[in-house]
C-alpha cells in the first residue's frame, strides 16, 4: 500500500495551545493583548532612542535592534496562533510552515547574538573604559549587527533544507502553535537520526558561541567590578549590567530547556509553556526591563512623550 506523504498534499494542523473549545477565545484575548503590549514598548524602545542624541551609543543601538528583532520575532508566531484560535481548521501548508520556521529560528539567534553584543559592549565600558570609543566605534557595531544576521540567516536556512528533505506519512497535526524542529520532528516518518544530529551538533555550534561569550563577559566584568574598592563603585558598575542579566537569564533559560534535549525527552505540555516564556513573555518584558531600570531610559522616553504631546 502506498504511503501518503501529507507535507506534500495537506500540509500540517497546528494544534495551538489547546484543544479545549472553550478556552480558545480566553487564550485569543490574552495573546492578543500580550501582543500589542509587545509591539508597542519595543515600538517606543526604538522610537525614544532614535529620538534622543544621548542615547546614540553602541548599548542603545544594540538595544534598538533587539527592540527590532523582538518584535519580527513574535510577528512570525502570534499573528498566526491568534488566526488559528479563532478558526476551526488550524491548517499551515507545508511551505507555509517552512518559512515560518525560517524567520522564527533567524530572528531568534539575531537575538542571542544581539545579546551577547551587549554583553561585549558591557565588558569594554567596564573593563577598558578609556579604550571604549576607540573599540566600540559605529563601524564596529555595524559589523556586529550584520555578522549577528549573517550567522542566524545561514543557519536558519541550513535547518530549513534539513527539514524540507524529510518526509511525513502519518499524523499531520502538530502539537504545538507554530512550526517548530522538534514537534515537526515528531511526525516525520523518515529516518532523522542524521538529522539531528547535525541540528544538535549545528544549533550548539550556533547558540552556544554567543551564550560562552556572555558568559566569558560576565566573569571578566565580575573580576574587574570586585577590584573596586568602594561598595558604591561596585555598585554602579552591577547596576548597569542588571537588565541585560535579567533579559539573558529569561531568554536563555527557556531555550536551553526546550533545544538542548534528545527528541525523546520532548514532552508537549512543558515545552508549550518553555516556548511561550521566550517566544511571547520575554520580549513583552525586555522594554519593561530596560526602561524601568534605566535612567537613561527613563528620559529618552519622557522626551519622547513631551514631544508627542507638544
Amino acid at each position: 500500500m502506498e504511503t501518503k506523504n501529507y507535507s506534500s498534499d495537506s500540509g500540517f494542523i497546528l494544534l495551538g495551545l489547546s484543544s479545549n473549545p472553550q478556552l480558545q477565545k480566553p487564550l485569543f484575548a490574552i495573546f492578543l493583548i500580550m501582543y500589542l503590549v509587545t509591539v508597542l514598548g519595543n515600538v517606543l524602545i526604538i522610537l525614544a532612542i532614535h529620538s534622543d542624541p544621548q542615547l546614540h551609543t553602541p548599548m542603545y543601538f544594540f538595544l534598538s535592534n533587539l527592540s527590532f528583532m523582538d518584535i519580527c520575532f513574535t510577528t512570525v508566531t502570534v499573528p498566526k496562533m491568534l488566526v488559528n484560535l479563532l478558526s476551526e481548521t488550524k491548517a499551515i501548508s507545508f511551505v507555509g510552515c517552512l518559512v515560518q520556521m525560517y524567520f522564527f529560528i533567524a530572528f531568534a539567534n539575531t537575538d542571542s547574538y544581539l545579546l551577547a553584543s551587549m554583553a561585549i559592549d558591557r565588558l569594554v565600558a567596564i573593563c577598558h573604559p578609556f579604550h571604549y570609543n576607540r573599540v566600540m566605534n559605529p563601524r564596529r557595531c555595524l559589523l556586529m549587527l550584520l555578522g549577528s544576521c549573517t550567522i542566524s540567516h545561514l543557519h536558519s536556512l541550513l535547518r530549513v533544507l534539513l527539514m524540507s528533505r524529510l518526509s511525513f506519512c502519518a499524523s499531520h497535526v502538530i502539537k504545538h502553535f507554530f512550526c517548530d524542529t522538534q514537534p515537526v520532528l515528531k511526525l516525520s516518518c523518515s529516518d532523522t537520526s542524521s538529522s539531528q544530529i547535525v541540528v544538535m551538533t549545528e544549533t550548539l555550534a550556533v547558540i552556544a558561541t554567543p551564550f560562552l561569550c556572555i558568559l566569558f563577559s560576565y566573569l571578566r566584568i565580575i573580576v574587574t567590578v570586585l577590584r573596586v574598592p568602594s561598595a558604591a563603585g561596585k555598585w554602579k558598575a552591577f547596576s548597569t549590567c542588571s537588565s541585560h542579566l535579567t533579559v539573558v537569564a529569561l531568554f536563555y533559560g527557556s531555550v536551553i530547556y526546550v533545544y538542548f534535549r534528545p527528541l525523546s525527552m520532548y514532552s508537549v505540555v512543558k515545552d508549550r509553556v518553555a516556548t511561550v516564556m521566550y517566544t511571547v513573555v520575554t520580549p513583552m518584558l525586555n522594554p519593561f526591563i530596560y526602561s524601568l531600570r534605566n535612567k537613561d531610559m527613563k528620559r529618552g522616553l519622557r522626551k519622547l512623550r513631551d514631544r508627542i504631546h507638544s
